[in-house]
């Protein structure tokens, strides 16, 4: 028997999604500030009418549905799933005001590939954007990588239960610290002294290749969000290709691979633990994943002599699988080549990368690599107890930031989860189909909108169905949120529904 939930439940959902959109509001102000910084008078207005209707939303909700009640894990689960629609809209609203998409649903589009560190893009006339809408491109990427929630706790929250139920709906199911406020704090702490740093360096690159100051530091600060979360906005139609630069592609792509490695990682090695580099079954599984399949693409692309000299074979090939299989989405070709150029066992090999994504607990989407690691701890489990007398006790240990015994629930939720992608994957493939594109574009676009990747073959453009848009919204949103709060929301409508 399904129950019904309660007036309680849903003032509880309410009440706390209150908080996230103001939460919202006051972000808002900061491209604002942008706009205001570079005389942008009405981008200053986009910014403050969304800010405005973020107030008047968040305040009604938390004032009409105030609660002393702490969060359920079924709270938790929808709140976040609802969060992530509701900061959409809101989001979409200043991008949608700057003329420079041909509908709402675009700019919603647009939103939801930045929060969830997608990088489709289907904004027009990039290059002519205001630097304050086009900040705030890079700024809902930043927030998206680290979670909207995580920002939500870090900043807002005072209880630790009810935080910790909404940080695992955000598919972060591992605490840094004891105290989930305290990793989320830490999770920002670390975001924002690499921002500084990165924007630094990008800033300073970008005034080797000429520049002018002002322009090279606010690309560094966007690129550098971009890159570090694993996302692909670039300020420019050109992504990376515009700056023309070895140097810049080299040092985005460290970043990029920065943001595909565990949070927990960072920690161990901020705090001394650099042995943990070498142990961590995610590392060595990322490790062989990218020397396998750049093997693969780059036999593909020798064999019909793409790129040639070693250079071009690094920037082109090299740099697009790292940015597929960090899911970071950032592009030194254009999307037209991946379907003239690239043959189809090198655009199998970058959907491999891209199914695959990094680390768990990072910026970077796709099954990734502790469930790609604990999937095959199982096969060789199950060979062993295949090959053992029947009375032997198999015990299959592995290492991930400490020694830890394989349990039938951690190989239970590594499958079901991959699983869920894999469908995901084929519903997008299957649909891009019914619309006349070919299979594997069609696999392509839809992987690389559900593991949140960025990387277009051409698909994605302002003249194609709104299904597909709507589509592959669903897609980034679902594989950015790991499913199961997804599933936990539906749960809730149909016992809203058919609940006793």
């Amino acid at each position: 028997m399904i129950l019904r939930p309660q007036l309680q439940d849903i003032k509880i959902i309410f009440y706390y999604l209150g908080k996230i959109v103001i939460a919202l509001g006051f972000l808002l102000f900061i491209p604002a500030i942008i706009g205001f910084l570079y005389k942008e008078i009405s981008p200053i207005f986009d910014f403050l009418i969304a800010s405005e209707i973020c107030f008047i939303l968040g305040f009604f909700l938390t004032i009409s549905c105030r609660t002393d009640k702490d969060l359920s894990w079924m709270h938790g689960m929808i709140i976040v799933a609802l969060g992530w629609l509701i900061a959409m809209f809101l989001g979409a609203i200043p991008l949608y005001l700057s003329n420079h998409f041909t509908s709402y649903l675009d700019a919603c589009f647009e939103t939801m590939s930045g929060l969830a560190t997608t990088g489709l893009v289907l904004v027009q006339d990039l290059d002519h954007l205001s630097l304050a809408h086009n900040f705030w491109r890079h700024f809902i990427m930043f927030l998206g990588g680290q979670g909207i929630v995580v920002a939500a706790i870090a900043f807002f929250a005072k209880e630790a239960s009810g935080a910790f139920r909404m940080y695992v709906g955000e598919a972060r199911d591992e605490r840094i610290l004891p105290n989930v406020i305290h990793t989320a704090r830490f999770i920002w702490l670390v975001s924002f002294i690499y921002l500084v740093l990165g924007t630094i360096c990008l800033g300073i690159v970008s005034l080797k290749i000429g520049l002018p100051a002002n322009k090279a530091f606010f690309d560094g600060a966007c690129i550098f969000m971009a890159a570090f979360d694993t996302g692909g906005f670039a300020p420019y139609q050109q992504n990376i290709l515009y700056y023309h630069s070895f140097a810049f592609e080299l040092v985005t792509l460290g970043f990029m691979i920065l943001g595909a490695i565990n949070f927990n990682l960072h920690y161990a090695l901020w705090t001394g633990k650099r042995r943990e580099i070498f142990d961590n079954i995610e590392i060595q599984f990322l490790s062989f994943t990218i020397i396998s399949l750049f093997a693969l693409v780059a036999i593909d692309l020798t064999r019909f002599a793409l790129y040639p000299s070693i250079d071009s074979m690094f920037r082109k090939g090299f740099f697009s699988l790292i940015s597929a299989h960090t899911g970071s989405g950032h592009s030194t070709l254009y999307a037209v080549q991946f379907v003239k150029e690239w043959q189809p066992l090198a655009l199998i090999g970058l959907i491999l990368a891209m199914s695959i994504g990094g680390s768990v607990c990072s910026t970077t989407g796709g099954v990734k690599e502790l469930r790609l690691g604990i999937i095959w701890k199982g096969v060789t489990q199950e060979v062993r107890r295949m090959m053992l007398p029947q009375a032997s006790n198999i015990i299959t240990k592995f290492h991930h930031l400490k020694e830890m015994i394989l349990e039938d629930s951690m190989l239970k939720m590594a499958l079901l989860v991959s699983l869920f992608y894999v469908i995901t994957f084929w519903v997008g493939a299957i649909v891009g189909v019914f619309y006349g594109y070919p299979l594997l574009l069609s696999m392509f676009e839809s992987v690389s909108a559900t593991a949140n990747v960025g990387l277009s073959c051409g698909i994605t453009t302002a003249s194609m169905p709104a299904v597909l848009k709507i589509l592959y919204i669903l897609q980034m949103w679902a594989g950015r949120l790991e499913f199961i709060c997804i599933f936990v929301l539906i749960g809730f409508f149909i016992a809203l529904i058919k609940g006793k």
